[in-house]
């Protein structure tokens, strides 16, 4: 089959759209001055009196004992720290102030469970929710929701609807944090919706990053999603019509799998299709204790070759909707974490052979001290991290860091157990790193380059959002080397590359790293800044022609005929999503 036949298969709903901007339009978060490494230093006030003391007090209309109210400075100090000042003045009513500990611990709580929990008119004791160990042994079966006794409402000390607002305020915190990355508030919702709100941030903006490939973020029902993993409604079938609408459906847990020969994924088939756990492919290098065979279908058999990358967790359907434009092929996927220091969670569907591949070498850094040794100086014991998660679009705000140093500062060594884990939350969500006492920072661009493959000073030459934006919707390169590997000794002269949705070219620098020779590629990038830093490494580093296309809808058949005719034909045809 001719290169021109397959990519009018392809077309068909695969490439054929342009590509995605992860980004929110408003990038003003982003715009902070990184430079402002103050150390901002606790207040300190007189020991507060406890309010709860027996004996006469005259109150203002603000509550407060004669000659009681907090000092301004005590105030505005917890407020630079990020907190509102309405939960300042709530936390100081409750225990005082004269244990900057146990007052922090109490705003961190209050935050933790939403801002307005500490505005609001309850009592420390009655906004804490009881914990529950395991939502999974409640009886989400027998509950009875439609028989509230004469229509009224339900006790609002009941241990289900405490655990209830707790769930809600996690909700609204992912949801903010999801925000603050840079992602739309409803596409955020829809993600937690799909994978619950137990589930980590970086689960959930995979999610997002796959609903926006998939091109629809709104479908309304959960059965329409991959549930996979950790993916899960941690709300269960618990009746909450009063406070959220639309049906709950219980927790599904769905185990990792062998990759290998599975039945053809044909878009009717109504099971979801389970991720492997671990996220490893077929092969990993140095990996001689598995044996992994699959067999194409005669039609499919390169050459030409084909390699389309898309986010693992995708919405239900993506995987096998892409898998019937290629053949019904298999998706391969693979965590990057198993061959560098940083998490990246995806599925290839290629018809590649996968024996006698080999990795780049030298191998990467497989963990944070490997490949930034510096930062182990001052890397507290209490951040258990070895690896970064997946690297984001955008970047951490200086109010951020600043908020973690002060509030690292106004406390103990170790701090306090919420402490750490408010730090350990933001850590995880920005990759954050440890630069100082008490001070944490986002990732540089050269080293996030560092990190997915690319030559140093790769993106450099943009504004330093553009390069978060561009590095974050890249291809991990020594991930794809490892797969394009095999094509090295079957192309010694050299191979003809049609680049789908090309990005900064993360596969052209992997096939550079190979040792491949790239006669011509074809490049399809929308994004001006992109093409730009592509066009920039490749007058640099390469001596055969690049045809740049800036609209894929222009691509048509008569023009792929034109180059199929000019070049001999595309060796290889590589997209991402």
């Amino acid at each position: 089959m001719s290169c021109c036949d397959r990519r009018t298969e392809v077309e068909g709903g695969l490439f054929n759209n342009k590509q995605m901007d992860w980004t929110s339009d408003n990038d003003d978060s982003d715009k902070f001055e990184w430079e402002s490494d103050g150390e901002a230093e606790p207040s300190s006030a007189p020991a507060f009196r406890n309010l709860d003391a027996a004996g006469p007090s005259t109150l203002d209309s603000n509550g407060w004992a004669n000659e009681e109210a907090p000092p301004t400075s005590l105030v505005e100090g917890y407020v630079l720290m990020g907190f509102p000042k309405e939960m300042v003045l709530k936390g100081i009513k409750e225990i005082g102030h004269s244990d900057a500990n146990a007052l922090l611990e109490l705003l961190l709580t209050y935050k933790t469970l939403g801002d307005d929990a500490a505005a609001g008119n309850c009592s420390t004791s009655g906004c804490f929710p009881q914990s529950v160990e395991d939502d999974d042994d409640f009886d989400f079966e027998n509950w009875d929701g439609d028989n509230d006794a004469d229509g009224r409402e339900p006790n609002p000390d009941s241990s289900g609807d405490e655990d209830f607002l707790r769930e809600m305020s996690e909700k609204d915190n992912k949801i903010k944090s999801l925000v603050d990355m840079g992602f739309p508030e409803d596409e955020a919702n829809m993600a937690i919706t799909r994978c619950g709100v137990d589930a980590a941030l970086t689960v959930l903006a995979d999610s997002v990053y796959a609903s926006q490939a998939a091109g629809d973020c709104h479908y309304g029902n959960l059965s329409d999603y991959e549930v996979t993993g950790s993916c899960f409604d941690s709300l269960g079938g618990r009746k909450r019509a009063r406070l959220m609408e639309g049906s709950k459906k219980k927790r599904k847990r769905y185990g990792g799998a062998a990759q290998g020969n599975r039945r053809p994924l044909d878009g009717s088939h109504e099971e979801p299709m389970p991720l492997p756990n671990p996220m490893v492919g077929f092969n990993l290098p140095n990996d001689r204790l598995r044996s992994v065979t699959r067999r194409l279908p005669q039609q499919a058999i390169g050459p030409p070759f084909f390699y389309y990358e898309n986010v693992a967790l995708a919405p239900k359907g993506v995987w096998a909707t892409i898998s019937r434009f290629l053949y019904d092929i298999e998706p391969e996927f693979v965590d990057s974490k198993h061959l560098c220091a940083a998490a990246r969670k995806r599925g290839y569907i290629h018809n590649l052979p996968i024996e006698n591949r080999f990795p780049l070498l030298p191998l990467p850094p497989k963990t944070i001290f490997e490949a930034f040794p510096h930062y182990k100086k001052w890397w507290p014991s209490w951040d258990p991290r070895r690896q970064l998660n997946c690297l984001q679009t955008s970047m951490s705000s200086a109010k951020l860091t600043e908020r973690i140093q002060c509030a690292l500062a106004s406390s103990g060594n170790p701090p306090p157990k919420s402490v750490q884990k408010y730090v350990m939350d933001e850590c995880r969500k920005w990759n954050l790193v440890w630069v100082g006492k008490n001070k944490v920072a986002h990732l540089e661009p050269d080293e996030v380059e560092y990190l997915l493959g690319f030559p140093r000073d790769h993106t450099r030459g943009v504004g330093k959002t553009e390069r978060f934006k561009s590095l974050g919707n890249s291809f991990q390169v020594d991930t794809v080397a490892y797969h394009l590997s095999v094509l090295k000794d079957m192309y010694p002269n050299g191979v003809n590359v049609l680049s789908l949705f090309t990005g900064i070219g993360g596969g052209e620098v992997a096939l550079h790293r190979l040792g491949i020779h790239m006669r011509t590629v074809v490049s399809v990038e929308i994004g001006e800044v992109n093409r730009r830093i592509l066009r920039g490494w490749w007058d640099q580093t390469q001596t055969g022609t690049l045809i740049e296309i800036a609209d894929v809808k222009s691509l048509t058949d008569d023009r792929i005929a034109t180059f199929v005719r000019r070049f001999g034909g595309f060796d290889l045809v590589i997209g991402g999503s």
